[in-house]
């Protein structure tokens, strides 16, 4: 299995932008640290540039931070890999995945907002001012928003990527819109796909689920609600081959995985529904993380180590979707300020006591 980095998941359908190029013209420039006369200080650093990560630099620079954002080598999140997004609120007639990153990305940079396109690999929270690490140069920040995603998990197969975009898709809740009346297929067998075939009986004529095993791995009752269901159908013991179709998707070619045997089946569209692969993996050492992997979360947007903020998917395995995210990037920014404030207070009255 492969997997795509997110920042939130949300939108149409996926599609490669190359190099992010928002559909209006706007242009991300891409802005990369190439200082080597020690570390760079900040008063806040925001890791990860998805929804999350440049709303709460919105709110960080408003407030007179001047944040520093560590955006990732593909900064944007997975909006970049988005075409139409129809459900972010204030666009009724829909936006381009990378007009609307290109906006958030302004915004922030308009208010002070200092974006760099580096991935961190390194930090140390055992004391403050925090250090992080990214391309060989040091970060130092008296607060952290940690707002790296989550990544959706794939097949690994060449149509899919191919595909994604012309109706392959990783999220039924962003793109089953698109497939009314369509007939479709979920691959998985775990509850997310259940959850996805279950949302997609909405929209889609018929919902076809591909389970590589002769059971599904899901909670009992999600089972019942799917099995019960006149539109949803079951391939037991499938595994995709390859997803059928140039321009778009036009079927699975399935193989069994007892005999071996392929065959071929006509669709619309293909959600992959595998799995999420929380970004923690630099935080792993210092932060307090659930079964799955997902940061967890202590009062409001707190991590557990003062000063240290979480935000968006990498925190949240339900809901995915951008505007939540954002709620998030916001209430931790606004949560970050607060704390830095009552951290000044304290030093004056200790100053001030002395």
């Amino acid at each position: 299995m492969t997997e795509v980095t997110t920042g939130g998941g949300f939108g149409g359908f996926s599609i490669d932008f190359g190099a992010g190029a928002p559909a209006d013209g706007t242009d991300i420039v891409p802005v990369r640290s190439t200082s080597s006369e020690g570390p760079l200080e900040a008063t806040v650093v925001i890791v990860g540039s998805g929804p999350a990560g440049l709303t709460a630099a919105i709110y960080a620079s408003r407030a007179g931070l001047e944040p520093v954002v560590l955006a990732g080598h593909e900064p944007g999140g997975q909006l970049m890999l988005t075409s139409d997004v129809e459900n972010y609120p204030g666009f009724p007639d829909g936006i381009q995945g990378p007009d609307l990153m290109a906006r958030f990305r302004a915004q922030a940079e308009r208010f002070g907002s200092r974006v760099i396109d580096v991935a961190v690999d390194r930090v140390d929270f055992s004391e403050r001012p925090f250090r992080l690490w990214a391309d060989g140069v040091e970060y130092r920040a008296r607060a952290v928003i940690i707002a790296t995603g989550a990544s959706a998990l794939w097949l690994g197969i060449e149509s899919e990527t191919r595909l994604r975009g012309r109706g392959v898709s990783a999220c039924a809740t962003c793109d089953g819109f698109f497939f009314r009346d369509r007939d479709v297929a979920v691959i998985g067998g775990g509850d997310t796909a259940l959850e996805e075939a279950l949302y997609l009986t909405r929209f889609a004529r018929s919902v076809r689920m591909i389970v590589r095993r002769d059971e599904f791995r899901g909670s009992r009752i999600m089972q019942e609600r799917a099995l019960a269901d006149p539109k949803i159908s079951v391939e037991w013991t499938s595994q995709v081959a390859q997803v059928l179709g140039d321009a778009k998707v036009e079927g699975l070619r399935l193989r069994d995985s007892r005999t071996g045997v392929e065959r071929d089946v006509a669709l619309d569209g293909v959600f992959v529904a595998i799995g999420h692969r929380p970004n923690t993996a630099v935080f792993r050492d210092w932060l307090d993380l659930d079964e799955k992997g997902y940061l967890h979360v202590h009062e409001h947007s707190g991590s557990g180590i003062p000063g240290v903020f979480v935000a968006g998917d990498v925190d949240d395995p339900h809901y995915r979707q951008a505007v939540t995210a954002a709620g998030e990037g916001a209430r931790a920014a606004i949560d970050a300020e607060r704390w830095l404030e009552s951290e000044d207070a304290a030093m004056v009255a200790s100053a001030a006591a002395s």
